[in-house]
């Protein structure tokens, strides 16, 4: 039997092949706008800057290549997803502002794909459904209580319902289903085809990619890499779960990690013993949850949190990751999905996503320094990353549109505490949430441990 493949970036790479490596920046130059960063929210920005100015002069520096980090390793879950704090951006900006944000993000998967259409970018996109699935009484009271919330805005009050065990099992055969909360709406992609198709795009109207350029600093007018400096009036950051490594931003955006595991193909007839005909988004209501999907080539790509946070802030060397991890991913495959307890794992990854104090999203533009940000999208961003691209290209030329008045536009967030509070908590936080899964399947009651590591997560 051929050994799993630990790591070497994402199975997604493995499945197309990793990019011809772009040269990096051969000394000073200048440009209109310096973007810092190759990955959805760097691409995006420029792809959307060239669509409002196409003269503009762009470069992107990238410290390896483009499509390295999260964008080429994630779940491939195009949700349009607005999962943050939403009494929160209530709070700071009243229900219609945050209303608005709703249905900008639920319009990101119809843009992403019209994008893609447009582009001729094949990242094995299908339309389909997310399911959230419950295994326990407490999971499923914990999505009837969502439902509730969901129906108190217009969009997801379309998009969401509730279905039972029967109805589940239609549709996918979980082991001890009891129901699942629907969100239609959704797309499944291959991450890293949609990422070296933006970076083609991007490149086919002239914007400049640098790959293997490390950036050492970054300020007003200018980006000093081991490379070169480049000059530019525009200087734009999206970085995401690496911003920590930016001197200056230790603290600004915790480095959360996640991890995957990918099956062997399933044959026909395994497929028709567990369902899942429909191509669904498959996550559960644990609260230390999983993500998985059935990719195009019929496997079952399994995720989850493993080691949730390295001291520092520190990410993982290409994508390899722990053997518990591993053990802990196949597991719940196995758990969910007893039906493919004898198939082999081919390949398993990790990937780094960046989480502000407050676990909100933000995208930010100072128009007199010409410094900008957008990320933090907590383990949503593949179609965050779109509106925020296009949010900042728009704050950067000065337009004002529906999008740049979001409630996540230049919202002030504060820093994450120093170390070895930041590892403490976070792994503490981490350790109740399984506890309270644990105590939950065990006695069917919601647990009160899970409310207070909620509680620590935002407060």
């Amino acid at each position: 039997m051929t050994p799993m493949r630990n790591g070497d970036v994402s199975f997604w790479y493995a499945d197309i092949g990793l990019p011809k490596p772009r040269p990096p920046l051969d000394g000073d130059r200048r440009a209109d706008v310096c973007i810092i960063g190759a990955g959805y929210t760097g691409l995006w920005a420029a792809w959307y800057l060239k669509q409002l100015d196409p003269g503009l002069d762009i470069l992107i520096v990238e410290r390896e290549f483009a499509g390295f980090g999260a964008s080429g390793r994630n779940g491939g879950w195009l949700t349009g997803s607005c999962d943050w704090g939403r009494a929160r951006f209530v709070a700071e900006s009243g229900k219609a502002a945050v209303n608005a944000m709703i249905a900008a993000m639920a319009g990101t998967v119809d843009e992403v794909i019209a994008v893609c259409a447009a582009e001729a970018i094949d990242a094995d996109i299908r339309r389909t459904d997310q399911l959230t699935v419950a295994t326990n009484k407490a999971q499923m009271a914990r999505l009837r209580v969502e439902l509730a919330e969901r129906a108190d805005w217009p969009v997801e009050r379309y998009r969401t319902h509730l279905i039972g065990a029967g109805e589940l099992a239609g549709r996918m055969r979980v082991a001890d289903g009891l129901g699942a909360l629907v969100i239609r709406g959704v797309a499944r992609v291959q991450p890293a085809k949609l990422v070296q198709g933006l970076a083609r795009a991007v490149e086919a109207r002239g914007v400049r990619i640098a790959e293997a350029t490390t950036v050492l600093r970054y300020g007003p007018g200018a980006v000093v890499t081991d490379r070169g400096t480049v000059r530019a009036r525009i200087i734009l950051r999206g970085t995401e779960g690496f911003t920590a490594g930016l001197p200056g931003y230790r603290r600004e955006w915790l480095a959360m990690n996640s991890a995957q595991v990918v099956t062997a193909p399933l044959p026909e007839a395994l497929w028709a013993e567990i369902g899942w005909q429909g191509g669904e988004l498959m996550g559960d209501e644990a609260h230390s949850y999983c993500y998985a999907q059935r990719t195009a080539d019929g496997r079952i790509a399994m995720g989850g949190r493993g080691v949730p946070y390295r001291y520092g802030s520190a990410t993982d060397v290409r994508g390899a990751t722990q053997a518990a991890t591993v053990r802990a991913l196949t597991a719940i495959l196995h758990r969910y999905f007893p039906q493919v307890a004898a198939m082999p794992l081919v390949h398993a990854w990790c990937g780094t996503l960046g989480v502000p104090r407050d676990w909100c999203a933000t995208v930010g533009f100072d128009a007199a320094t010409g410094l900008g940000f957008a990320g933090g999208y907590v383990g949503v961003g593949v179609s965050t990353s779109n509106l925020a691209g296009r949010t900042l290209a728009e704050l950067a030329l000065g337009r004002v549109t529906e999008r740049t008045g979001l409630p996540w536009v230049n919202r002030r967030v504060r820093k994450w505490e120093p170390e070895p509070l930041r590892w403490l908590g976070v792994h503490a936080m981490f350790r109740a949430l399984e506890l309270a899964d644990r105590r939950e399947a065990r006695t069917g009651r919601e647990s009160r441990l899970a409310g207070w590591a909620k509680w620590m997560m935002r407060r």
